[in-house]
């Protein structure tokens, strides 16, 4: 008698097996795309000139904004162009005239008298006002937002806001005739003139170096200062031993842009000095010598490029003394 059993179906068989499994897609060369894919449903193949579409705006500006003129001003200061001329190639003629120039002279004695006095000021009073403005008590955000104002007005307000104040009939000589000291020459005299822009630099930006220190004080363990004061250290030992040492790199970086911005002032000495620079020329920055050589149909832009050249070394070598200096300090 035959057995009834039926054969054992396999996997071999497609009525038992299914479908066949899928393939993953992955061979040799890499993954397989089906028209799903293609069609914007799965992976896209990225272009490798895919970032470089995405930089080109900004790679854009950046050239004809910054790169160009820097090259520009760069082969212009070997050359004896002017503002109408295309001018002709004169190699170090232009270098060499500085040497002898008086006007250039003054201006590299105010440019660095500048830095000298504006940039201890900003590297330390910022400091002390953010440790003011950094505790949480009533009021406190109308103070901030009185100290970052002048930050946001506009430099020429700002200018003429002084130059009225500080004018021979101007409100502080008015004041000081009435306490019986009498006028005192802040626009007139040399060095007062001076003192008195780098003032404006200085209350214009300590409101933005203030904010750079709020951010570098949030980041300190407050367990520090509470360990200083368990071992008696008071608030000025507490400032000298935990809070300086704790936002030093800071005060590196606010040292690096004060001194870079102070040696290029204009607006400040232009408003307050005049374009003559002041008594006889001798408030004259840098930047404002450049601006009265260049400038005009008969401006020396050669002449002018070239002392720009010498503003762009001794601003770089400004930040690299400030940098080597830190690491000093690390070492």
């Amino acid at each position: 008698m035959k057995s009834t059993t039926a054969p054992r179906a396999t996997s071999s068989d497609p009525a038992v097996a299914g479908p066949p499994p899928r393939s993953s897609g992955f061979g040799r060369r890499g993954p397989r795309h089906g028209p799903a894919d293609r069609a914007g449903g799965g992976i896209r193949r990225q272009l490798p000139t895919s970032p470089w579409l995405f930089a080109a705006p900004g790679l854009l500006i950046v050239g004809a904004f910054s790169l160009y003129p820097f090259l520009s001003t760069l082969i212009n200061s070997f050359t004896d162009r002017r503002t109408l001329v295309a001018g002709e190639f004169v190699g170090l003629a232009n270098f060499a005239e500085l040497l002898d120039d008086e006007m250039f002279w003054i201006g590299l004695r105010n440019s660095t008298l500048y830095v000298l006095g504006v940039v201890p000021a900003l590297v330390l009073l910022p400091l002390l006002l953010a440790l003011l403005v950094q505790r949480q008590i009533p009021g406190i955000t109308f103070f901030r937002s009185a100290f970052y104002t002048p930050v946001v007005a506009s430099i020429v307000v700002v200018g003429l806001i002084w130059v009225w104040m500080l004018d021979d009939r101007g409100l502080v000589n008015s004041l000081l005739e009435i306490v019986g000291v009498g006028k005192i020459g802040f626009l007139s005299d040399q060095w007062l003139l001076l003192m008195s822009a780098m003032a404006v630099t200085v209350w214009k930006g300590l409101g933005y170096y203030m904010i750079i220190y709020l951010a570098a004080l949030a980041n300190v363990p407050r367990e520090l200062h509470e360990a200083a004061a368990v071992d008696g250290a008071g608030a000025v030992r507490r400032f000298v031993t935990v809070t300086m040492p704790a936002v030093r790199s800071t005060m590196v970086l606010v040292g690096a842009l004060s001194s870079v911005a102070a040696f290029k002032v204009f607006s400040e000495v232009y408003l307050m000095a005049g374009p003559t620079g002041g008594p006889a020329g001798e408030d004259t920055t840098l930047v404002m010598l450049v601006q009265r050589v260049g400038t005009g149909l008969s401006g020396r832009v050669g002449y002018a490029s070239a002392i720009s050249v010498v503003v762009f070394v001794v601003t770089v070598a400004l930040m690299l003394l400030v940098l080597r200096a830190d690491r000093k300090e690390d070492a």
